[in-house]
């Protein structure tokens, strides 16, 4: 259900601003993302898992606000964030 170290390095290299950053918010919701679509599969085949269902309602909103966030302060960085992970607005 987690997503690999992998899979975890592979993203923060792709959405980084510069080496060693793992908290701006682009890889903050990219990992998020990942995070999600694995739990949403999980959700899919195990539908009265209510403890993983509450999880992925707060992953949700984690991403929602670091997206508001991003759209606040630097709105060109948010659509292009948008565009690539393929999330709607």
């Amino acid at each position: 259900m987690s997503i690999t170290v992998f899979k975890r390095n592979e993203l923060i290299k792709k959405y980084s601003r510069h080496d060693g950053d793992t908290g701006s918010p682009e890889v903050q919701v990219a990992i998020l993302t990942e995070r999600i679509k694995n739990l949403t599969a999980h959700m899919g085949n195990n539908k009265k898992d209510f403890h993983t269902r509450r999880g992925l309602l707060m992953l949700v909103g984690n991403r929602r606000k670091l997206l508001e966030y991003l759209k606040k302060n630097d709105e060109t960085k948010y659509l292009e964030i948008i565009k690539e992970l393929g999330l709607r607005k």
